[in-house]
């Protein structure tokens, strides 16, 4: 036998050719396929080349019999057929008479010989049998070659407690993978992630195509994870589990965990991990209708240490003026600890000396000692708050140790009818239900917490998944299958200290503002890179927690497809029709506020600083904070997606079979619910456009891409019984992430919500420097925001009437992520259960995101023109006229503070979901899978890949520069997963006749494991005087001769430290760039240790 694929979603297919003793085609056999578990039955007939087809199996195990006149029947047992596959039973009839019967055992096939798709198949059992950390389904795609897992970045648990993996596939975006769980579309595409993981106990199978996957397949780039859950069968059967880790088997973390907690007397904090659950299925009336319902509970409490960096013991006694007469320099705030730990020295200059618009001629702290009457009795009060540092270190001087609870409840429960052999039904409905909490480590102050993944704040969310549908067979060669889904994700979350007003009590205005979405703690920044203070506070950005927040994002899909044989032809065509609605009330910045506290708040003209002094003087250098409309809570999005497909699988000869179709994808623009319920920004006009308002409509006037056609094409060809060659091309397209094309964007500008921004530029002054001169102090507070009035033309400026708010902005007409990809395979058959692939696998990716996307800043700051002396970059242009939209728009009907038109645009437009960048992509991959024989099954693979993108930082100033790897691609990945049964106990090699008491101690146990062997992922060198030779461009040395050393060092006991590399002395004027030039080493420059 050999594997046969067709494209279906929920469905698998038995194919094969019947001859008789001389080889010759047989036609008008009678082939009959029967169910071994629940007896079901379907036929098909042989044609005129002895070839047949039996579509649209549910997966199960299959005895397929043949029966012809004048002719012995034979029958093949045991077939296993897998949704989206097929399986190739060909016969060759004896003579002899009907009742005969030639009985053959099916083996595993290995060859897979009519398609050339990227993909893996993983069996009920291997899902079962491999160790998966968690039992988190997602988690399973690591063992498919060319992924990778995403490091350095996750989703907050809060709004991804189902634990969906970030994993890239052969070099894309992990956005770019879609899921599907019984036919039906499992994907959140605004976060990208899987909505229902699924109980593992629930799986029967499950399959990984990665590429070049069939026409009916689509809204995925990085490839497709399709799932499909167990049903029932005539007899009953069950399952029960429980799993459980604890700290007893943990090992001590060397970096934050060498000090016993101070409450606990422990090295480790307490943590546990229980999962319980089962399954039971059945028949409710034999052979016609089946029940399966499954259960999966989770508790835990992970126990975390968290390492920061807080004020040290000398300034917390000498800064806070309720101590400083008892410490050692009464009368002043000492800060002297700092000189020489920064970036540029840590000097304190006074910010009310000098020019109060670019920060030249302030006079220094000598010392860095600050009179203590010039701490203000805001920036006194938060201080006082800080607990005592627990080593002497002036960084990462703090280690705090807790947990925080997890708790999850999910079902699904299945039904399958069959009627009769022309009708089948079912209905599968599954609710995740997860809970989840965690306090901050610095406790009234808050910061990163002890919850799952330094969750600090609570959260609830109920995701749903509801799949039905039915086959209906009019003939042996017309066929047709319709399914209905339905998703919904709807998280809950809060801040830990929600209801309480702790910035009123600090004395800073104008932040909890009385409602409970400004209620408890801002987000409190240390806005520099070698921070002399950890991040505090709440928020996102902070403790994890997009607090508060409420989501209900819903998707209803209807698929219908149609299959007709005709010789040996088998075409297939169909619909995907889908509507998703979203409506978010978020507080991706906190919306209490989010104070910014830069050193150079504290420098000369940008030089020196330090960021703990500029906090302690109470000087906020830039806030921002998302405020909601109160008139416009319920706008919410919605989307059309339809998606048409015909394709065609031809066996032109027993060896020779080629795959070929086309698909037509079309994603509507998304429209808000009412008028004057969603904000358009774009860069082309300079402007807002408010949704119903004006000429514009509810989807803002935004252009259909309508030839989104994506063709697919696949040749295999066995050239000897056991070696198979496959080539294949397809273009992919996807829908993008985090609102590049669907929720997060329109709903989040004016007049809905706004990113309310405050600078020095808006609040004080046009002509201030934004990082060096203060936009207000602790004691003023920020402004109060307030909408404005919306125009009848339905026009803003982009940055509001007031140049003070943050939009989010696409292109004027529906631009998606596309893919086309290719690869050339050839597989080999060692052994019956042993096979053995190489191939090559590229991809070149167009109108994907710069960076990790989607958005970057489309109006960064320019480098140059200035001035060189001496080797030192002195700037004489300035920065907002080095920036691309530098009064670029002009807004008659908007007047400026000095009644001027307004003009737009001197800052950072930082959320530009252009998708406008490219990639690509070229792997060897090699793989050898062993299936189950004698106890032992194993799959190893190895990648050797290359990947190159954009970086969306300077992307839009010189394309050039950030060119280079893909900072989450690792070019060598080896992974071996290996399971082993040993062999003992009844039916084994060893005690084999064993007693059933005696059995269950000694059988049924095994040995597995899932191992991992990778490169570093890419690295860039940066340079600490950067910010003094010149304002603005990559941080980045040019190449100059030696080199320095780079490695991994032995562990400093006493820092708890590795040193990976010595820095080396400031560099010369040779390795620096000069002021008006890019860097000359590229992005990135080598491989790292991560």
């Amino acid at each position: 036998m050999t594997a046969s694929a067709f494209g279906q979603a929920v469905y698998g297919s038995i194919l094969g050719t019947i001859t008789d003793p001389s080889g010759a085609a047989v036609a008008g056999a009678k082939v009959t396929v029967t169910s071994v578990g629940k007896g079901t039955t379907a036929e098909a007939t042989t044609n005129v080349d002895g070839n047949y087809t039996v579509t649209h199996l549910i997966p199960d195990v299959y005895n397929v019999k043949a029966e012809a006149p004048g002719f012995k029947s034979f029958q093949t047992a045991n077939v296993v057929v897998s949704a989206d596959t097929g399986v190739r039973v060909d016969g060759q009839f004896q003579v002899g008479g009907a009742q005969e019967i030639v009985e053959v055992t099916a083996e595993t096939p290995q060859l897979k010989t009519d398609r050339a798709d990227v993909s893996m198949q993983f069996s009920e059992k291997y899902v079962a049998d491999l160790p998966i950390l968690n039992r988190n389904f997602t988690s399973l795609e690591l063992a498919a070659p060319g992924t990778q897992k995403l490091v350095g970045w996750s989703h907050a648990a809060t709004e991804n407690p189902q634990g969906g993996q970030q994993i890239f596939v052969n070099g894309q975006h992990f956005s770019g993978t879609g899921f599907e769980l019984d036919g039906t579309d499992n994907q959140d595409p605004i976060l990208g992630i899987i909505v229902v993981n699924p109980n593992l106990d629930a799986i029967t199978e499950t399959k990984m195509s990665l590429q070049n996957y069939d026409a009916e397949f689509g809204k995925a780039i990085a490839g497709l994870v399709t799932v499909q859950t167990k049903s029932g069968s005539n007899e009953v059967h069950g399952s029960a589990f429980w799993f459980r880790r604890t700290d007893a088997t943990q090992a001590r973390d060397p970096f934050t965990q060498y000090k016993p907690d101070a409450v606990t007397g422990r090295l480790i904090p307490s943590s546990r991990w229980n999962q319980f659950g089962g399954s039971l299925g059945g028949p409710i009336v034999k052979n016609k209708l089946f029940f399966f319902g499954d259960y999966q509970g989770t508790r835990q409490a992970s126990g975390i240490s968290q390492q920061l960096t807080i004020p040290t013991a000398l300034s917390q006694a000498s800064c806070n003026p309720a101590t400083n007469a008892s410490s050692t320099t009464p009368g002043f705030c000492n800060l002297s600890e700092y000189l020489g730990q920064v970036p540029g020295g840590g000097q304190v200059y006074d910010p009310t000396t000098g020019n109060q618009l670019d920060g030249s001629g302030r006079a220094p702290f000598v010392g860095n000692l600050i009179p203590i009457g010039r701490i203000p009795s805001q920036s006194a009060a938060v201080f006082a708050l800080f607990p005592q540092p627990t080593n002497g270190n002036v960084h990462q001087n703090f280690v705090g140790a807790g947990s925080g609870p997890f708790n999850q409840n999910s079902f699904d429960t299945r039904i399958d009818f069959n009627p009769n052999e022309k009708l089948q039904v079912f209905g599968r409905f599954s609710l995740d239900y997860f809970s989840l909490s965690g306090k901050g480590v610095l406790g009234q102050l808050g910061g990163v917490g002890f919850g799952l993944l330094g969750l600090a704040g609570s959260s609830v969310t109920h995701n749903y998944s509801l799949a039905t549908g039915f086959t209906k067979t009019f003939s042996p060669s017309l066929l047709t299958d319709f399914r209905f889904g339905w998703f919904k994700y709807n998280p809950q979350t809060h801040k830990p200290d929600e209801g309480t007003t702790p910035m009123d009590g600090f004395g800073i205005p104008n932040m909890n503002l009385g409602d409970i979405t400004t209620s408890g703690l801002a987000a409190f920044f240390m806005d520099s890179s070698g921070n002399m203070l950890s991040n505090f506070g709440d928020g996102l950005n902070v403790g994890r927690c997009n607090c508060p927040l409420t989501e209900r994002e819903q998707q209803i899909q209807f698929v219908n497809n149609w299959t007709k044989i005709i010789g040996n032809h088998q075409y297939k065509f169909g619909g995907d029709i889908r509507y998703a609605t979203n409506l978010r009330l978020p507080s991706d910045a906190n919306r209490t506020g989010q104070l910014n506290f830069n050193p150079k708040g504290t420098s000369l003209a940008g030089n020196a600083g330090l960021d703990l002094a500029t906090f302690l003087l109470g000087e906020v250098t830039f806030m921002d904070r998302y405020v909601n409309n109160a008139g416009t809570l319920d706008a919410s999005e919605r989307q059309k997606r339809t998606f048409f497909y015909g394709q065609d699988t031809w066996r032109l000869t027993p060896k020779l079979t080629l795959n070929y179709g086309l698909r037509w994808e079309v994603y509507f623009p998304e429209s808000v619910n009412g008028k004057g319920k969603g904000g358009f920004a774009n860069i082309t006009e300079g402007i807002v456009r408010v949704a119903g308002y004006g000429k514009y409509n509810l989807s803002g006037n935004i252009d259909n891409n309508w030839t989104l056609f994506a063709p697919r094409l696949g040749l295999a060809y066995q050239i000897t019984p056991k070696t198979v060659i496959r080539m294949g091309y397809g273009r992919s397209y996807d829908l993008g992430v985090f609102g590049s094309n669907f929720g997060h964007t329109v709903t989040q500008n004016l007049p809905v919500l706004v990113n309310q921004n405050v600078s020095a530029s808006s609040n004080v002054d046009p002509a201030a420097s934004n990082d060096i001169i203060p936009a207000f102090t602790l004691a003023q507070g920020p402004p109060l925001f307030q909408f404005p009035a919306i125009p009848s033309d339905g026009v803003f400026p982009l940055q509001g009437p007031q140049n003070n708010v943050s939009p989010k902005i696409r292109p004027t007409y529906q631009r998606v992520p596309t893919l086309d990809a290719w690869n050339v395979t050839i597989q080999q058959q060692v052994t019956n259960t042993l096979s053995a692939e190489i191939g090559y696998v590229a991809s070149k990716g167009t109108h994907v995101f710069a960076g990790n996307g989607p958005a970057y800043n489309v109006n960064q700051v320019g480098i140059g023109p200035g001035t060189s002396i001496d080797g030192q970059f002195v700037p004489n242009t300035p920065q907002s006229v080095r920036r691309l939209f530098h009064n670029r728009f002009v807004y008659p009907n908007f007047l400026d503070s000095l009644g001027n038109p307004l003009v737009c645009c001197d800052n950072d437009l930082g959320n530009y979901l252009g998708n406008d960048a490219s990639s690509n992509y070229n792997s060897i991959q090699i793989k050898v899978e062993k299936r189950l024989t004698h106890g032992l099954q194993f799959l190893t693979h190895y990648t050797f890949a290359h990947a190159n993108n954009y970086d969306g930082d300077y992307y839009v100033n010189d394309p050039r520069v950030p060119y280079g790897p893909d900072d989450m691609n690792r070019n060598h990945v080896f992974v071996a997963n290996v399971v082993y049964e040993l062999p003992f106990g009844k039916g084994k090699t060893f005690a084999s006749g064993a007693s059933r008491a005696v059995d269950m101690i000694i059988g049924g146990w095994q040995l597995s494991t899932s191992s991992n062997w990778s490169s570093g992922l890419p690295w860039t060198p940066s340079y600490s005087l950067c910010g003094q030779d010149k304002d603005a461009g990559p941080c980045r040395p040019n190449k100059a001769a030696g080199s320095f050393k780079v490695g991994g060092g032995s562990f400093d006991p006493v820092n708890h430290n590795v040193v990976f590399f010595t820095p080396i002395a400031p560099l010369a004027i040779t390795g620096q760039p000069p002021g008006t030039d890019f860097c000359t080493v590229s992005r990135p420059a080598g491989t790292g240790f991560a």
